[in-house]
């Protein structure tokens, strides 16, 4: 089953619909916490903090999408109301471990160096994935009439995409390279998550 035929199936289930809006929040809400956690104790960066707090939102936004489906659905991130919670909670995990563990080879990176360096990597791979994300969902959700809409998300994901470049630009002239690498093990990550929940998503019921 292709990404967009999958979407359209938890669309059309409005569990499912809930469930998946809660694991993009989830999603953004990890994304968020682990910028933060990145963060230079006394050097943070504006752009830093922007995208922590934007991620943040998104994740909040996401949440309150739920209420237009039905509100007592997805209250909390418990494993029950997401979609495939083992390879969700995984993912953004592994991408960090084997991120730093790349990055730490590549570079020889003191931990304070490392962990801007996993921030800027990470969160790129991550922006260039939910620039192909998000514009599918949104199609499907046009396309559904559904009352649910992330054109706000795909605009700032856009945004964050430019800024995570000219950072990377800062880092490294041949970040590029590292990046693609990186993109290379995000791939794997993301095929394995999308795997699970398509694996979940094939067994609903359409009777």
């Amino acid at each position: 089953m292709e990404f967009h035929q999958l979407l359209e199936r938890i669309v059309k289930d409005s569990v499912a619909h809930a469930k998946w809006l809660n694991t993009l929040s989830f999603m953004e809400n990890a994304g968020a916490r682990k910028i933060s956690k990145c963060e230079h104790p006394v050097s943070v960066t504006l752009i830093q903090l922007k995208h922590a707090a934007e991620e943040h939102r998104h994740a909040y936004y996401l949440k309150k999408q739920i209420g237009k489906i039905d509100p007592g659905l997805c209250k909390t991130y418990e494993s029950i109301e997401l979609l495939a919670p083992t390879a969700t909670r995984q993912y953004l995990h592994s991408l960090d471990v084997k991120a730093c563990r790349y990055l730490q080879k590549a570079f020889q990176l003191t931990p304070e160096e490392l962990k801007y360096a996993a921030y800027l990597f990470v969160t790129y791979a991550i922006e260039v994935r939910a620039d192909e994300l998000y514009p599918v969902y949104q199609d499907v959700l046009t396309k559904e009439s559904s009352k649910i809409m992330v054109k706000s998300i795909i605009l700032e994901e856009e945004g964050h995409l430019e800024e995570m470049i000219s950072q990377l630009n800062e880092f490294s002239a041949d970040w590029q390279i590292h990046a693609d690498n990186i993109l290379v093990i995000e791939k794997e990550l993301h095929d394995q998550w999308i795997t699970a929940i398509t694996k979940e998503v094939s067994q609903l019921d359409y009777a």
